[in-house]
């Protein structure tokens, strides 16, 4: 797909955060209370920035299990890996970032081709798959390793989340602002082994089944043209 037309879909992508109302794809474990509804002519107008096909972000979206099965099934992502960033503490256990004193956040790093899919549409999916009002919480799951982070790798990441962020609060998408922090990325440390694919490998565990799988079912309604077949 060229730059002209992945641009354009990007644009038009930001006019459907109403879905977040309508699907309750807000959180993790429960339903938000976003609302907002944003008219046809408002739309996000970046620069995109072009280099190697291939390109990294991290996303901190709540529960990390959650995130990393939605962006799993998105075309162009590579791959997804949950782990931990943003703290004080190398190298840290579940446990210790579970109790709040690591300044991590629970995160998916994501690596993606660029030829097939922007960082508007990944930034799109990003804010409608979770709650970006609440201030260190996400449905049942609080504290401050389930904040809402775009951890970015280049300035051009920076600048483009910076702008979106920025025109979501303009056209008040949400009924209360989006406080999603936009940060340098700095470090990244992989979850234990049994974090990752963790839908994949325990869909009948009755978080997945309760949780992430009606998150999916509504996700992959609102985004049914860019998943994988």
């Amino acid at each position: 797909m060229n730059y002209g037309l992945r641009h354009i879909k990007a644009e038009l992508g930001l006019l459907t955060l109403l879905f977040i109302v309508s699907n309750g794809l807000g959180s993790c474990s429960s339903k938000g209370n976003n609302s907002g509804t944003l008219n046809n002519s408002e739309t996000i107008k970046v620069k995109a920035f072009s280099s190697s096909p291939m390109d990294t972000v991290t996303f901190g979206a709540g529960c990390f299990w959650c995130v990393e099965a939605v962006f799993q099934r998105l075309k162009g992502v590579q791959s997804v890996k949950s782990g931990y960033s943003g703290g004080s503490v190398k190298n840290p256990s579940y446990k210790e970032v579970c109790n709040g004193t690591t300044g991590h956040a629970e995160v998916c790093q994501v690596v993606y081709n660029k030829e097939e899919i922007s960082f508007e549409e990944l930034l799109e999916v990003f804010w409608k798959t979770h709650d970006p009002t609440t201030l260190n919480r996400q449905g049942n799951d609080f504290g401050t390793q389930y904040r809402s982070v775009i951890f970015y790798h280049s300035e051009e990441q920076k600048t483009i989340a910076e702008k979106y962020k920025n025109k979501l609060n303009e056209v008040k998408a949400y009924e209360n602002p989006v406080i999603t922090e936009i940060t340098a990325f700095t470090n990244f440390y992989p979850a234990e082994d049994y974090h990752q694919n963790y839908f994949n490998a325990n869909g009948s565990e009755p978080y997945c089944k309760f949780v992430i799988q009606p998150k999916l079912e509504k996700f992959e309604k609102v985004f049914k043209d860019k998943i994988k077949h």
